[in-house]
Formats: C-alpha cells, structure tokens, sequence
C-alpha cells in the first residue's frame, strides 16, 4: 500500500475528482477527512468509504472558521497530517461584461485563497510530517473558454502559488507542494453543466476527435491515479511542479481536421 498509515485531507470530497482521490487513498493505506458542503453527501461517502478509514467536516470554505475548524477537526481525529489535497472549486459561468468585483472576489477567495489559507493553517502539522500539498487546478489556468473568465484566473494564480510555495515550502521545511491540471473530466458536476447548456443527457457518448481523441473523456478515476504519485513517497524529492491530465497538450497543438460540434 503506497499511503500506509498517512492521513490525507481531501477538499471537495463528496463527488466528482475529489471523491475518487479519497477513495483512491483509502484503498492505498491512508485515513481520510472528507469536506464538502452538504453534510448528507459527506456522511454517505464516509459511510462508503468506510468510518474507520474515513469521517467527515462539513462547511463553506469562504468563511475563515471553516479553514481553522478543518484543520483542528482532523489534528484531533487522526494526531496529524501527511498530505492536504486543495481540490474544492467553484466553477462559474463568467465573462468580461459579468464579472464584477463582487464576483472575483467570491471565485478568487474559494478557488485560490482558501488553499492558500488551508496551507497555512496545516503548516505546522504538515512540517512535523514533512508531508505535501496537492492542489487541483485546471488545463483552464492557461488561457480558458471563454465563458470561464473568473474561474480560469483563480486556477493561473493557483498554479503560480504551486509553483512559488513548491520552492519555499520544500527548502525551509521539506515539504512537497505541486498541482494536477486535469482536462476535461467526466464528473457528476460536468454533466449538470452541460445539461444546463441545452446539451443531451448522452453528450459524452462518442465526442468528436476535435475535443477527445480517445472518444470519450476523463474519468475522476485516472485524475486520482495520478493523484496517489505525488500523495506518495514514490515522488521523492519532486516539488514546485505541474502536470496536465489531458488528452492532447494545451500548447502547440495540431487540431484535427474535424471541427464538428457536440451535440
């Protein structure tokens, strides 16, 4: 088991990437804290799970007790922390006309700052460990479609806080800070979104080559298999670092002749 005896934090763990990296975790040795917004959700995946491997703390991540009170929650559960995996997001529709300030600074404080402050408020347990972070990004944090502006910043600055904090963290302290960008991934939340979009309930099914050329997307399953590389020791002294999870690269791509649209 390459996570044996090492209790990870897991944000956003009640569905979709999360959820499979706290599955993925458990199967490898480690104890869980699951976080979400709705306690129903985190109660059925720890029961899932199972309540010896897993327990859960529930609460909004833009509110500073949330932060503390998660941190605190799983010190005195489990006596430590090896590894915190920022993977909760806020994923909004949003362009130039309808991005305000109020906005940016609801995207920004859930999907940047908040890692950054769950960082901060684990560091001693973390340096006691000399554990890691594993923050989930976005192929987005490049440039990003169009109609995710706010949220295609917040996951750039979340890349540039990985790589700044990768070097800081692990010459002062020896601990290991690096992200996974995945691409286009198959999660409860993506199928709501495109439902949303007018799309078909099977709009997954057969996708073009000009959007996956495997013929399908990602599932949470494989982000979480790459998760448990950087969760181990197996990744060593690796720190500062980012690797995308995509089916093609996000630059210097040679699309496919085929430009049809998803229907």
């Amino acid at each position: 088991m390459r996570l044996r005896d090492k209790v990870i934090i897991v944000t956003g763990s009640t569905t979709g990437i999360g959820k499979a990296i706290a599955k993925r975790c458990v199967e490898e040795g480690a104890k869980v804290l699951i976080h979400g917004l709705e306690k129903e959700w985190a109660a059925e995946t720890v029961k899932e799970l199972g309540q010896d491997k897993a327990f859960a703390y529930t609460g909004d991540l833009s509110d500073d007790t949330t932060i503390e009170g998660l941190i605190k929650a799983c010190v005195d559960k489990y006596g430590q922390i090896n590894s915190l995996v920022n993977n909760a997001a806020w994923v909004p529709p949003s362009n130039l006309e309808n991005s305000d300030r109020a906005f940016m600074e609801k995207v920004l404080t859930i999907n940047t700052i908040a890692p950054l402050l769950l960082i901060r408020a684990a560091l001693p347990y973390l340096q006691k460990t000399r554990g890691s972070v594993l923050n989930i990004g976005s192929v987005n944090a490049w440039s990003g479609e169009p109609n995710l502006l706010g949220y295609s910043m917040s996951k750039g600055a979340l890349m540039t806080m990985t790589r700044n904090l990768g070097d800081v963290l692990f010459r002062e302290h020896h601990i290991r800070v690096n992200q996974i960008n995945p691409g286009w991934v198959l999660t409860e939340t993506e199928i709501q979104r495109k439902r949303e979009h007018g799309l078909s309930d099977t709009w997954f099914k057969g996708l073009p080559a000009m959007f996956a050329p495997a013929g399908r997307i990602i599932y949470p399953q494989e982000i979480a298999a790459g998760a448990i590389f950087w969760l181990s020791d197996e990744s060593g002294p690796v720190s500062g670092q980012v690797m995308e999870l995509e089916q093609h690269p996000m630059i210097g791509r040679n699309p496919p002749k085929d430009t049809s649209t998803i229907k």
